[in-house]
């Protein structure tokens, strides 16, 4: 779910309640498009509030965290400090559903009169901003100032008036009639969700999902279905009752707090009713900053976690081009050699007849003794049958040489390709600079990266990721390649058991077994992990091989993660494991 006009509004509801009347103690900019606001709120309570304009990730909510400030603040942390230090909120208000919050503030003035500013929040994608206006809407300066050179539609700029973006101007649904909504519905082509979201501010289209769903209505069905028929006219009076109802529920703020999880990663969050998602894949949460923190936080370590990878991701995806390309060539020159075979009979067949071909011959057409089957063979006519037949098995032997050259060199080509696929897997799910660390020293390892003189070789793995099951048995998944050595050869027993995705780059998962019998639910449980955490992951289903991890081998000198094994069982399994528990430690 964006952070659409229902959300900012759940998000004001609680602004309204803890601020209204507080005081700001302190002012920062930890970020050059971030505010932090620390309140003084009633009963000596002190309340952070993050205010963030970012681009991709615009935000507003409560936070405990006391963020690292640069040493001098910006200009514009300076004259939110002269102005509003001390101010005390008057309200926290947002117009209709758009993604907006004014906060109006009082404060005493140089001269000790009392004036009111307001500060605004915009949370509009990238054009987002934080604007600080007099009590006239003029602006006095924005956390991002906006001249004519970068938009000739809206400037925002020192002196200039504060006016609401216009964009496409939608419907405020808190106003909207019944006349109104089922005109504005059945005139718009597409889906009923689209329509929603398309006609009326502030909807995102998981909440026009959402909406669609408490009317038992698929979002994605035609418009064009609800006609005139007596089915479709209930269903635009469903839609329209489940439209009113979630505008009532707005304006009384009865919100609920909920993310659901897909495959144990954040997949959407919701402060209206959930509809067609099951109970164990939601979460809930008692306010909305908490839910904010908890989904965007996921998110917005993996979207820095993704920065931090990119010469990483880059290097590996450069050297596994190249490596690709020479294997083609490889096996474009293994499927010449299968001639050779060719020459080695061609040879044998004009030493054994030769002497019944002509000089000059171009071709001789001869009896293959080992098919009892005619043959032509193609001849040199400037060289006599047994200089051709010489020639051949020269050939032959050149041809046999490079075989047997090209399918050991092949072969390692392909295991290298292999365990590069293997780093692209392990970049795909690193969760933390130390998984990047880890998989940088592999790639040092390898040759792949030359090892800075200032750098020094990690002493200690980070911890793999640690799965317990229902009926108490632990999991663990290899996060890089020196995880799955750690944990299959040092971490695990002879008797535990060893998953991994049957010939497909992924993790190493090893369920510690405790001496007893596995469940079947356990079993299935570990090759979930091991599909999920592969490059199979987005597949229906994916095959699986288990094995006792006794019965599993790292060839001297093969890389990290590479491992044999002769004898497994296998599964085919899919890749949800939202019924699994992930532990912190």
């Amino acid at each position: 779910m964006a952070f659409d006009g229902i959300t900012i509004r759940a998000v004001v509801t609680e602004l309204q309640k803890d601020l209204t009347g507080s005081r700001i103690a302190k002012i920062a900019q930890p970020e050059a498009d971030e505010l932090l606001l620390t309140f003084k709120c009633d009963g000596g309570v002190t309340r952070r509030l993050v205010v963030s304009a970012n681009a991709s990730l615009p935000l507003l909510y409560f936070t405990e965290e006391n963020k690292q400030s640069p040493a001098t603040a910006p200009a514009f942390c300076m004259l939110l400090r002269k102005h509003l230090q001390n101010g005390r909120v008057l309200s926290v208000i947002q117009p209709g559903l758009e993604r907006i919050v004014r906060f109006r503030i009082e404060h005493l003035d140089e001269m000790g009169d009392l004036k009111t500013k307001y500060l605004i929040a915009e949370f509009m994608g990238k054009h987002s901003n934080i604007i600080f206006t007099d009590e006239n809407d003029v602006i006095i300066d924005a956390i991002k100032r906006i001249p004519s050179s970068v938009s000739s539609v809206r400037q925002v700029l020192p002196g200039r008036d504060y006016m609401i973006p216009e964009g496409n101007r939608k419907k405020n649904p808190l106003e909207e009639t019944r006349e109104g909504f089922l005109t504005t519905i059945t005139q718009k082509p597409g889906s009923a969700g689209g329509a929603i979201t398309s006609s009326y501010e502030g909807i995102s289209p998981f909440s026009s999902s959402m909406i669609c769903g408490a009317a038992m209505i698929d979002p994605d069905s035609s418009v064009a279905s609800f006609s005139d028929t007596p089915d479709g006219k209930r269903n635009l009076e469903a839609l329209f009752s489940s439209f009113r109802d979630t505008g009532e529920r707005i304006r009384e703020g009865k919100f609920t707090f909920a993310i659901v999880y897909e495959n144990g990663v954040p997949f959407e969050y919701s402060v209206l009713p959930l509809t067609g998602f099951s109970e164990e894949n939601i979460r809930r949460h008692t306010d909305i900053s908490s839910l904010l923190i908890a989904y965007y936080g996921e998110k917005e370590t993996v979207s820095r976690i993704r920065q931090r990878s990119a010469d990483l991701r880059k290097i590996v995806q450069t050297h596994l081009e190249r490596d690709i390309r020479k294997y083609d060539l490889q096996l474009k020159q293994l499927k010449d050699t299968e001639k050779m075979d060719r020459y080695r009979l061609y040879g044998e067949l004009l030493n054994t007849y030769g002497y019944d071909v002509p000089g000059g011959a171009k071709e001789t057409e001869v009896l293959n003794y080992y098919t009892n089957e005619k043959i032509r063979i193609p001849l040199d006519p400037d060289l006599s049958a047994i200089e051709n037949a010489k020639r051949f098995f020269e050939r032959y032997q050149k041809l046999k040489r490079t075989k047997e050259a090209l399918t050991s060199l092949t072969e390692e080509v392909k295991q290298e390709i292999d365990h590069l696929l293997s780093v692209q897997n392990s970049l795909s799910i690193a969760r933390s600079i130390e998984d990047l660390n880890e998989i940088r020293e592999e790639l040092i390892l390898g040759g792949y990266i030359r090892k800075k003189a200032s750098e020094k070789k990690k002493k200690t793995l980070s911890k793999p990721l640690h799965y317990r099951t229902e009926d108490g048995y632990d999991i663990y998944v290899g996060k890089n390649n020196l995880q799955n050595e750690y944990i299959t050869f040092e971490l695990a027993d002879g008797g535990d058991w060893w998953f991994h995705a049957k010939k497909i780059p992924g993790s190493h998962v090893i369920v510690k077994s405790k001496g007893e019998e596995l469940p079947d639910a356990v079993f299935e449980a570990a090759a979930s992990l091991a599909a999920r955490y592969s490059k199979a992951e987005g597949a229906e289903k994916v095959e699986v091989d288990y094995v006792k991890r006794k019965e599993v081998k790292h060839p001297k000198g093969s890389k990290p993660g590479f491992v044999v094994y002769y004898t497994n069982y296998s599964m085919l399994i899919g890749t949800d494991i939202s019924g699994l528990k992930l532990l912190d430690d």
